[in-house]
């Protein structure tokens, strides 16, 4: 595999492009919000004025993409499918709708708990240990974030005052062979967190040439000698308002990202 993941095709044009599947909506929204929980995106459409504008398709079924509107901004908001291929097709297909801002989030398992516990995570970098970056970008241990992207993100945060920490977090496509080796190499790295889609992201932005702004909440826990499950099983519904809050208000900012001012 490794002689797989070094033979990167730096090729614009594959077989198959988002552009092939996906036709590119007038009128689009150009900041898209997107979260890989289900139940949080009810929840908000439930208590919020949104409109279906397109769906994403797969075997999976129909995912809806809404328009909403907060700040004087109008966004996209759509479901992320969990998994780093999944989570990278869906971002190619609202690229190709017309999207050029993107703001991801999710959750994620604390490695670390004195830095992360009670605290946002921003991506500085990813440890690229899934499959789908190494189709966007040569390979290499690490993808960092854009630096200006994760200022963003610190500099929203620190307007709405939610404590946060700036860090490396781990991107695995095995959600059940987090083994303890493992998760002491990835502490002693510097990670965290871990999670499955972080890495991927990053690459498809860097591919595309789109910026992302990219957080995650902790939800179980690795950094002890056993797993502690605490809140995962909520999908991050119990705080949803208070996580979409976050990304609405980074997608303000974000639809003037590169601007001379953004304050």
């Amino acid at each position: 595999m490794a002689t797989i993941f070094k033979c990167f095709s730096g090729e614009k044009n594959a077989l198959i492009n988002p552009c092939d599947t996906t036709e590119r909506a007038d009128g689009f929204p150009k900041v898209c919000i997107t979260t890989f929980s289900e139940g949080m995106i009810e929840a908000f459409i439930r208590n919020n004025t949104v409109k279906v504008i397109a769906h994403l398709y797969s075997a999976n079924g129909a995912v809806p993409v809404y328009e909403v509107e907060y700040g004087n901004e109008k966004m996209g908001l759509f479901l992320s499918r969990v998994g780093a291929p999944a989570c990278a097709a869906g971002l190619e297909e609202i690229i190709a709708l017309g999207a050029e801002r993107i703001i991801l989030f999710g959750c994620c398992g604390i490695l670390d708990r004195s830095l992360a516990d009670g605290r946002i995570i921003i991506p500085s970098s990813a440890v690229r240990d899934e499959g789908t970056s190494y189709h966007y970008i040569p390979d290499s241990e690490e993808i960092r974030a854009d630096g200006a992207s994760v200022k963003l993100v610190a500099r929203c945060l620190g307007r709405l005052g939610i404590p946060y920490v700036e860090g490396k977090v781990w991107t695995t496509d095995a959600i059940y062979r987090e083994t303890r080796t493992l998760v002491e190499e990835r502490k002693r790295q510097g990670c965290l967190g871990v999670e499955m889609e972080g890495a991927a992201s990053l690459a498809v932005a860097r591919f595309r040439n789109i910026p992302i702004f990219l957080f995650f909440y902790g939800a179980d826990s690795l950094d002890d000698d056993g797993w502690e499950i605490r809140d995962l099983t909520d999908y991050g519904v119990s705080h949803g308002s208070r996580y979409m809050t976050i990304a609405l208000e980074c997608g303000v900012l974000a639809a003037h990202f590169g601007e001379p001012c953004i304050e």
